[in-house]
Parts: structure tokens; C-alpha cells; sequence
């Protein structure tokens, strides 16, 4: 299984309803692309506030393997709110990290 994680750095002006929005978008794609075991979001609550770098908010995909994960990258959907998520990040893309692991 494959564990997608995306660390999120989302504007000031971005408030909880247009995060939520986006959230269940992500979260609609389970629907979508067969393989896609589980979708969670949350906020970061650690308190190493300067390694945390103002990235708060967090969600991850589970995979069932390689294959899908590579199907989720680049179906157009989920291109397309990935596009509307990081025109709501500070510094755009840079608002972003992502990490994948097998679990």
C-alpha cells in the first residue's frame, strides 16, 4: 500500500469553507479511480512551531499500490483541484510537500 501525504501552506485569507470544499472534491475522487483505499484530512497540531514552517493542514490518500497511485497523478480531475489547491497556497507550489511511503 501506498500512503500519499500533502502537506499544505494554505493563504491567511483562505477560510475554513474553502478548505472543506476542496477537501470533499479530494475526497470524491475514491469514487473515481478504483484502488483508492482511503482519503483523510487534517490540521497539523504540532507544537514545533519553527520546524513546522506554517504548513498546517495535511491530507493523505492510501493506494492500494504503485498503479493506482500513478493513475491518481495524472487523472484530470484530480489535476484540476490539485490546481485550485495551490492557487489558494502561499507562494503557489511552494506551498505544497508531498511525500509518498509504503505502509
Amino acid at each position: 500500500m501506498i500512503r500519499h501525504l500533502v502537506h499544505l501552506r494554505f493563504r491567511s485569507d483562505v477560510d475554513a469553507a474553502t478548505k472543506a470544499a476542496l477537501y470533499d472534491r479530494l475526497g470524491g475522487l475514491s469514487g473515481r479511480i478504483d484502488g483508492i483505499l482511503d482519503f483523510q484530512h487534517r490540521a497539523n497540531v504540532s507544537v514545533e512551531t519553527p520546524l513546522v514552517r506554517d504548513f498546517l493542514d495535511m491530507f493523505w490518500f492510501d493506494f492500494r499500490d504503485v498503479a493506482v497511485r500513478d493513475a491518481y497523478l495524472v487523472d484530470e480531475v484530480h489535476q484540476a483541484i490539485g490546481a485550485d489547491i495551490v492557487a489558494c497556497l502561499e507562494g503557489g507550489a511552494d506551498g505544497v510537500f508531498v511525500c509518498d511511503i509504503e505502509v
